[in-house]
């Protein structure tokens, strides 16, 4: 993951592995074409700008980008797919020794996602949830993660892009998807004990 310009040239290279990658993480998962050594392109779809904070960069803006995973690829982190689940706005920004705090208001059908320890996308970036409270989360940031992100940059006001823990929401349908067929067998089996009364 690095911090990365839009719109410009750079005057160094793309990550490693980011030009043989079909894809990136950039905020937002993007399909990267036209590579080349310092610049790459992506195009972004009416819904994606509609759902994130992408319609609103500026060139030159810094965003965060990573090569795509492949299967048999070290996991530093959680399951982070870029399929973006909403859009927040920082809170607080607070010093805490050499590293930072964002403190963080999520929308409320993200909420129920979130919780202490857990794992949380912020622009792209995996991150531990540190606490929870009252709709909003708090999120430690490191020195190294301010270093290689563009999350250093965020100030009280900003909007940022979350994506919930991947694992978590598929846990969370199936439950509700079992949850539903549950309730649609009862009167089901009502309706048959009472044929058979």
């Amino acid at each position: 993951m690095c911090g990365w310009g839009v719109g410009q040239d750079q005057d160094h290279a793309l990550p490693t592995g980011l030009v043989t990658a079909a894809q990136a993480s950039w905020q937002a998962w993007q399909t990267a074409h036209g590579l080349t050594g310092t610049t790459f392109a992506a195009d972004v779809s009416r819904e994606t700008l509609a759902l994130t904070t992408l319609g609103r960069l500026e060139p030159g803006a810094r965003v965060n980008l990573e090569p795509a995973l492949r299967a048999g690829d070290a996991l530093g982190g959680h399951l982070v797919s870029g399929h973006i689940d909403g859009v927040a706005r920082v809170s607080a920004v607070e010093s805490d020794a050499r590293s930072r705090r964002l403190t963080i208001e999520a929308p409320a059908a993200l909420a129920r996602y979130l919780a202490p320890k857990g794992s949380v996308a912020v622009d792209g970036v995996s991150l531990t949830v540190a606490a929870c409270r009252d709709g909003s989360f708090t999120v430690a940031l490191i020195p190294h993660t301010l270093a290689e992100t563009t999350l250093g940059d965020r100030r009280p006001g900003d909007r940022v892009n979350l994506e919930a823990d991947v694992m978590l929401k598929q846990v969370a349908a199936l439950l509700r998807s079992s949850a539903s067929r549950e309730r649609g067998a009862k009167p089901r089996r009502a309706r048959e004990r009472g044929r058979r009364a």
